[in-house]
């Protein structure tokens, strides 16, 4: 019975997290797709990848990441340019509209759930931080 309880509340956990995810992802977009989003925060986090070091984060296909670059790249939100140490490899670079891009979707990401806290009774928003608490607690064993 144990069991069939926590692969319940994992499932519910899962599917109420990817819901979550996926609330904020479209509440936060502004000017750019989820693709471009993720594809920023992913050169944010990695600091100077290449454009296989993307696919891999990315989980996606080499050619998708290298249109996916060029098109941000004319945008203005990312950087290219060749490895000083190996000319066939093309690193890539927060630019300055891209960070502040970037700052704009997780200040809107905040703004979202701080309306959604912000409509809960207290005992319910304490409830919140504890849920907090919990997963990062959670996220921490890894």
């Amino acid at each position: 019975m144990e069991t069939s309880t926590t692969t319940e509340t994992a499932a519910r956990l899962r599917r109420a997290i990817t819901r979550m995810n996926r609330r904020l992802r479209y509440s936060a977009l502004g000017g750019v797709s989820p693709a471009q989003a993720s594809m920023l925060a992913s050169v944010e986090k990695l600091h100077n990848p290449s454009l296989g070091d993307l696919a891999a984060a990315e989980q996606i296909q080499p050619p998708s990441v290298t249109k996916l670059v060029r098109n941000m790249e004319r945008s203005g939100l990312i950087k290219c340019a060749a490895d000083p140490d190996d000319r066939r490899c093309t690193r890539v670079q927060i630019a300055a509209a891209g960070r502040k891009e970037l700052e704009r979707i997780r200040q809107r990401k905040t703004e979202f759930l701080e309306r959604k806290l912000l409509s809960l009774s207290t005992p319910d928003r304490l409830r919140a931080e504890q849920l907090v608490a919990f997963l990062e607690a959670l996220l921490e064993e890894e």
